[in-house]
């Protein structure tokens, strides 16, 4: 395996985040759409995604360059027929997982996992139809739970559950932790609301309560590098068997999170991304022809900068602010 690039700070890009496609069946409230905003369109196919073929072309690419796993996101990815096909065709050396919420999952779940699909994040923000449907302006609630099951039975273990905290979803953290320490096959990532990117402040929560109060219900607290994130155990039996996994997101306002970020992100339309936050350093990698991919991806991975720490700094006042080194950059995008 070929060694990873690192950027100017010496962070290794070791996987990639592909969109499929910006196409979603919900409508949920804190939506970012890997951080490129409010682009949903016509759920039919756009001519601008990228084909089975780019994506492929991609991935192999980049695994020259030491990029060991790929997640496929969204929109909604399972809205790609040709999902199947693109994961069996992504190369044996990378792990591959999906977020997706959740509603195609039965009836595709083990074609998926036969097709080389390794992991799966359901989004499930809520334990109640009713506020289910309020976050998501969806009344899928039922799907979703049957998608989860499918991907347990599939094999597709641990499903990992994705909750974002934030008002409307605060009062199901507690319910949400005990749910998948009582259900085999489960995890949960708590996701930090991101105000910046969905312009909703005030639906902001105090993500640290969130992290003292699993402090004092875990069985025990692990370490994990990526992020620099805490893993809480809860639930476990007295021989540390059982229960479930919880982990947090927390990126808003964090130079650990951003100083140990290894990944670069794809947008539905072929643009290389080296930030989620950011859009100011988009990059077109052309008609797709490997010598473009490999040329943008070299030029993307050295470009990168922490958001917070780097991008955003900390005045006098202990507030962040933009750098004036990276203002007034035009972006590559057209």
């Amino acid at each position: 395996m070929a060694e990873p690039l690192a950027d100017d700070f010496g962070r290794e890009v070791t996987g990639v985040r592909i969109s499929l496609t910006d196409r979603c069946n919900f409508d949920c409230i804190y939506c970012h759409n890997e951080g490129l905003g409010d682009t949903r369109g016509p759920m039919e196919p756009s001519p601008d995604e990228m084909s089975a073929d780019d994506v492929v072309r991609f991935l192999e690419v980049v695994e020259g360059y030491g990029v060991d796993s790929v997640k496929f996101t969204g929109g909604e990815p399972m809205l790609r027929q040709d999902l199947e096909e693109i994961i069996e065709r992504t190369p044996d050396s990378m792990e591959v997982s999906m977020t997706t919420n959740g509603t195609f999952l039965p009836g595709r779940a083990e074609d998926l996992k036969a097709a080389g699909l390794d992991r799966v994040n359901v989004s499930q923000d809520a334990l109640d139809p009713d506020d289910f449907a309020e976050v998501t302006k969806s009344g899928a609630y039922e799907q979703v739970l049957e998608g989860v099951r499918a991907a347990v039975d599939a094999g597709l273990d641990p499903v990992k559950l994705n909750m974002v905290v934030f008002t409307h979803t605060a009062g199901y953290v507690e319910e949400m932790v005990d749910h998948v320490a009582e259900n085999e096959g489960l995890q949960l990532q708590l996701i930090e609301y991101m105000p910046e990117l969905t312009g909703k402040p005030e639906w902001n929560v105090d993500i640290g309560r969130v992290h003292d109060w699993l402090a004092e219900e875990a069985d025990r607290v692990e370490h994990r590098e990526m992020h620099d994130r805490k893993r809480y155990f809860v639930g476990e039996d007295a021989s540390g068997e059982g229960g479930g996994m919880v982990e947090i997101v927390d990126p808003v306002e964090n130079e650990e999170f951003c100083a140990n970020c290894g990944r670069v992100r794809v947008t539905h339309e072929g643009y290389l991304k080296g930030c989620l936050n950011r859009n100011d350093d988009l990059r077109s990698m052309g008609e797709m022809s490997r010598e473009e991919i490999a040329e943008t991806f070299e030029a993307v991975v050295e470009n990168r900068v922490p958001y917070y720490g780097e991008y955003l700094v900390e005045n006098d006042e202990g507030e962040y602010e933009f750098n004036e080194k990276y203002l007034g950059t035009p972006s590559t995008a057209d």
